[in-house]
């Protein structure tokens, strides 16, 4: 671990979504003592649904934006998490102490796919959201603390 606060990566496929999600719910509910960021394998542009999903429940995702990998540092990450199965197969080596795990959640986009308008879309969008935030707040300090451990013990 740094010696400020832990640097976690959100990593999915597209880094429209998902990634985006847990990023938001992250700064959102843990605020200053992490340092989250999100990044996509093939990043394709923020998701307007997920925008409005997010905003729904009082999180602002508006202003972000569609990152490479190496638009996060990877080299100061802590904790890099994969919430899609393709990234999770396809995760690059990161350089460092960065610690990789999966925690996968179902693409909204691929949901919604047979949607005729954004209201039959949205119910897709909210349940993921929601599991999101409860991985955040009952997972994710658990992980940072492990990630920390497994540091301290490595350097006995």
């Amino acid at each position: 671990m740094t010696a400020e606060r832990p640097r976690v990566m959100f990593l999915c496929t597209g880094n429209s979504c998902r990634s985006q999600m847990a990023e938001g719910w992250a700064k959102h509910l843990l605020g200053n003592p992490i340092s989250a960021c999100s990044a996509g394998i093939d990043p394709q542009g923020l998701n307007p649904l997920a925008v409005r999903a997010m905003a729904e429940a009082g999180v602002d995702i508006s202003m972000h934006t569609s990152k490479r990998i190496d638009d996060c540092d990877p080299a100061t990450l802590d904790l890099v998490i994969t919430v899609c199965g393709h990234a999770s197969e396809t995760c690059p080596v990161f350089p460092g102490k960065a610690r990789v795990t999966h925690r996968e959640f179902d693409d909204p986009p691929a949901l919604a796919a047979n949607a005729k308008t954004d209201e039959e879309a949205l119910p897709h969008y909210r349940r993921v959201r929601d599991e999101i935030r409860v991985f955040i707040e009952s997972s994710l300090e658990a992980l940072i603390s492990a990630n920390t451990n497994k540091m301290r013990e490595s350097h006995k």
